[in-house]
């Protein structure tokens, strides 16, 4: 006889497990259960049917899995809580009794980490059992470096301690200091929301946010609770992580840090890097150029220098028989010696970046350029990037802190400047004295300093994404930008590309609209000149000698009849649109320029040909069968709708273009 199953025991009900349960089955608080979730990587569960779970299941009951719960049963950080918790009732105890001394040296004790900034937990094992290999760490840095990054912005508040947002800041320019020896740093991209960043870490692509450098306001709506625990995890992964990268490029962690550096705004310069074991190597080193130490055998170095001999005689032979080789195949790769080029299959395929022969190395971008960073410009971002690439020499003003190459602006070896400033407008008083709008310019108003390039800061970033310097004459100050792209995005055929020109890529039918419009325009311009010559001639009749008051009187007479005329001719235009809204027939203009009537009679044969294309594609989906038809409708509401919002783009574009060629006429 098969054994009866229980209700309750088996199946969905006991693979899922509610919050309440869990908590009261692992014995902690609520908010020790959900720091213990974070850390571990437990999440909420949705079964599949609530009511086979539990009965009593409402929509805000929250699931885990069971088998999550009875793997956080024997984690070594829930005596933790335990304790914390026993030490907790003991002070309020205490508290209770009026024994203040007593609290205070409990409180002490307690470790509270947003207070004195040393937790009695450490969460090194929760890290090693969550990336079992460092690959592992790296893949899941974006998240940690946006988190960290973003809390070392912020200010210190009581949800926020000062400690936290310090060490935050220290591990993010550790971090930047190793992207900068060793020149993973890839790509940028300004956006609304920050700085993106993107480096190549050990093979591994890693993108992160920095928010930009400006007082943030700390509203009350966030739990800085929840993302309190995530930075305590973040803060133990990126130091873990760190070490590692340190160690295997040869450098010492963590660097040494200067505090004074650090309190005058020096930010990445209060950061030193030591080599590993680097004065050892140089004394042995030196102690063998100087022949000190033991020497070899001079019996056994005769016998070895009789090998290399006889080796290099018979090396002698091989060498010249592999030169009459290489002779004869280097004549035969001359003729294959070009660049193997990439060519679409089939017309309208994917168009692949082409191989090009490319001398530059990113890394040294910026090797030999001096630059030399106004105050108005973003000193942090721009640093570390100009490092990152393989400048050296960096100057500042003064007010933006230390650990500048230069705060001297009249240096004559800086050979770029780094402005963000409106074109200088100088005001002159009446006693002669020259105000500009620009405090820190030690110039007069629009005069540089000759045999310096001026840019504006989206120079930086341009020339990184596309690892070339790009022409300083589209950066000077004051000039409108070229569009900047994001580089993280790879652009498609069809798609709106904002570098290529405006009629390179509009369709037939967008050429064409746009060409009636202004062919009407330049109708309703000539039409407008028309009618202000006629009232000027009405103006100059009005103004004529009393003399001539008879002429002036026929004159009138017919400019009378003129107006009769036209007023016959609008009743006959009325008469026209009247009958011909009875016979359905289309009203006749009066008068129509050729070049428009040409290019309308265009439009309307193309418009001819589309519905030709429609209905003749609307024939060829009934052939298809259900499934694949409603796969073919789905792919066309899709391409309408990117051509819809290419379509979008490019007429306001051309709206721009039109203005401005307006503005310059």
């Amino acid at each position: 006889m098969a054994k009866i199953k229980k209700k309750g025991q088996s199946g969905q009900a006991k693979n899922y497990i509610t919050r309440t349960q869990a908590v009261k089955k692992l014995q902690i608080s609520l908010p020790d259960f959900r720091k213990l979730c974070i850390w571990k990587g437990i999440y909420p569960r949705e079964p599949r049917s609530r009511k086979k779970v539990s009965k009593s299941a409402t929509a805000s009951t929250t699931f885990y899995y069971t088998k999550d719960i009875q793997y956080l049963q024997h984690e070594p950080l829930l005596q933790k809580f335990r304790e914390q918790k026993v030490l907790e009732k003991k002070i309020s105890r205490a508290l209770g009794r009026g024994d203040v001394s007593d609290a205070a040296r409990l409180e002490r004790n307690a470790g509270r980490p947003d207070q004195t900034g040393k937790p009695r937990y450490t969460l090194h094992h929760v890290i090693r059992e969550r990336y079992p290999t460092f690959i592992d760490a790296i893949r899941d840095l974006d998240d940690c470096l946006s988190m960290l990054f973003l809390f070392a912005n912020l200010p210190s508040t009581t949800s926020v301690p000062a400690k936290m947002i310090a060490r935050c800041e220290r591990l993010c320019h550790e971090f930047q200091h190793y992207l900068i020896t060793s020149h993973s740093l890839r790509k940028s991209f300004l956006s609304i929301k920050g700085i993106y960043y993107q480096a190549n870490i050990q093979g591994e692509d890693v993108l992160w946010l920095v928010p930009y450098k400006f007082n943030q306001r700390v509203v009350g709506d966030i739990d800085f609770r929840i993302m309190g625990t995530f930075v305590e995890f973040y803060m133990t992964l990126l130091g873990f992580v760190n070490y590692r990268l340190y160690s295997s490029i040869g450098l010492k962690y963590p660097p040494k840090f200067d505090q004074t550096k650090d309190d005058k705004g020096a930010e990445l310069a209060a950061l030193t890097l030591e080599g590993v074991n680097l004065a050892t190597n140089e004394e042995t080193t030196k102690a063998i150029t100087n022949g000190e130490g033991h020497g070899p055998d001079p019996k056994v170095q005769a016998e070895v220098d009789k090998l290399v001999k006889k080796l290099r005689t018979e090396s002698a032979a091989d060498k010249a028989d592999e030169e009459m080789a290489d002779g004869e195949e280097e004549e035969e790769e001359k003729a294959t010696d070009a660049i193997d080029k990439f060519e679409p299959a089939a017309p309208g395929g994917d168009v692949l970046p082409q191989p090009t022969y490319s001398g530059n190395n990113p890394s040294k971008l910026f090797a030999n350029c001096t630059l030399f960073l106004s105050r108005e410009t973003p000193r942090q971002s721009l640093e570390f990037i100009l490092r990152a690439f393989g400048c050296k020499r960096i100057g500042w003003d003064p007010i933006l802190g230390e650990g500048s190459f230069t705060t001297d602006e009249s240096d004559p070896s800086i050979t770029h400047q780094i402005v963000d400033r409106p074109i200088v407008q100088a005001a002159t008083t009446e006693q002669g004295d020259g105000e500009d709008n620009q405090t820190a310019q030690k110039l007069g108003p629009n005069q540089r300093y000759p045999g310096r390039i001026y840019v504006q800061p989206q120079w930086v970033w341009d020339c990184i994404n596309d690892e070339e310097l790009k022409s300083p004459e589209l950066y000077a100050p004051g000039a409108s930008l070229p569009p900047h792209l994001s580089p993280f995005v790879k652009p498609t055929q069809g798609q709106y590309d904002p570098t290529v020109p405006l009629e390179e890529q509009e369709t037939e039918g967008e050429a064409l609209d746009a060409a009636i419009e202004d062919a009407k325009d330049e109708v309703e311009s000539d039409e407008e000149n028309s009618e202000a010559d006629n009232d000027m001639d009405v103006a100059d009749d009005n103004d004529n000698d009393e003399e001539e008051d008879s002429d002036a009187e026929e004159d009138e007479e017919v400019e009378d009849e003129e107006d009769e005329d036209e007023d016959e001719e609008e009743v006959l235009q009325r008469q026209r649109e009247l009958e011909a809204e009875i016979s359905g027939k289309a009203v006749k203009s009066k008068q129509v320029d050729p070049k428009l009537k040409a290019k309308l009679e265009k439009k309307k044969a193309l418009e001819r040909k589309k519905k030709e294309e429609a209905e003749d594609l609307e024939r060829a989906k009934g052939m298809l069968s259900k499934k694949k038809r409603k796969l073919f409708e789905q792919m066309q509401y899709t391409n309408k709708k990117k051509s819809t919002e290419d379509m979008k783009l490019r007429s306001k574009r051309r709206k721009l273009e039109k203005e401005k060629a307006a503005g310059k006429a």
